[in-house]
């Protein structure tokens, strides 16, 4: 039988398919790697919006800690929405335990158009808890400014806001560029490895509303890489072309904001 390395993600789950935890898995998929799914709030939602969301039991989070652990090799993972101090507890409580190797952190506080996806009293927790866990953490530029405080109005600012990022734990980071409607720049991201390495990396924007699922994707194809044995670097770098080229070739699902193309994904990632 052939065997595929595996990995996970930690996330919560979209009904319509577009983000969390579904895009987790396309990306694991696109990147030739096995993915199991351990589940900490499901959302109501279609292209136009989510109505309702449903977070789990930390009694069953913590279940599925476990009976993961007792039966499969994952060698990765990350996480996406903790949405509140019980849950962040109940992943930090259960993580070294579980053994699931390096682990990529995408804050999913709030989204790239700056709303608040995090009750406010789950801040500091996630500073305390989970950023110190992170192999890898993928703010986007709002969620940046949110935990570390500061205002980025500059390279120099993003640069210092990563800095910071680093002395609350995370080992490695990458601040995600602001996506701003009609602009004409490239986005640019900015990367902080723990050997001290930093650099900037650049695609051109595309205006589009098929945006949903990126940062998920994002960060879901630098768990994959890890889990595969390869270097952060290089799995940064796979996962901003793969996510440029989702972006860019546009699929026609729902009726507003739709999913990213993880089938032009696919075509990237090898």
């Amino acid at each position: 039988m052939t065997q595929y390395v595996q990995a996970l993600t930690i996330a919560g789950h979209d009904s319509d398919g577009s983000a969390g935890m579904p895009a987790d898995l396309h990306a694991f998929f696109i990147d030739g790697v096995y993915g199991q799914g351990l589940l900490t709030a499901a959302v109501s939602g279609n292209s136009y919006g989510i109505t309702q969301q449903q977070i789990m039991p930390t009694s069953f989070i913590k279940e599925q800690f476990k009976v993961l652990a007792d039966d499969f090799a994952i060698k990765a993972a990350k996480t996406g929405m903790l949405a509140n101090d019980d849950v962040i507890n109940a992943v930090a409580d259960s993580y070294d335990e579980a053994k699931f190797g390096p682990l990529v952190v995408d804050p999913v506080i709030i989204t790239k158009h700056g709303v608040m996806l995090l009750e406010q009293s789950a801040y500091e927790l996630f500073r305390k808890r989970i950023i110190p866990l992170a192999t890898v953490i993928t703010p986007n530029f709002y969620e940046a400014q949110k935990l570390t405080e500061l205002e980025l109005k500059d390279d120099d600012q993003v640069q210092e806001a990563a800095a910071k990022l680093h002395a609350l734990g995370a080992k490695n980071v990458v601040i995600k560029g602001q996506h701003i409607e009609g602009q004409t720049t490239p986005v640019r991201d900015f990367v902080s490895l723990a050997d001290g390495k930093t650099f900037w990396l650049e695609e051109e924007y595309v205006p589009t509303d098929r945006v949903n699922g990126t940062g998920d994707t994002f960060s879901a194809i630098i768990a994959a890489e890890l889990a595969k044995g390869h270097s952060v670097e290089a799995g940064v770098r796979l996962a901003k072309k793969v996510v440029h080229e989702a972006i860019a070739n546009e699929i026609e699902v729902g009726h507003q904001f739709g999913p990213i193309n993880h089938w032009a994904g696919q075509e990237a990632a090898n």
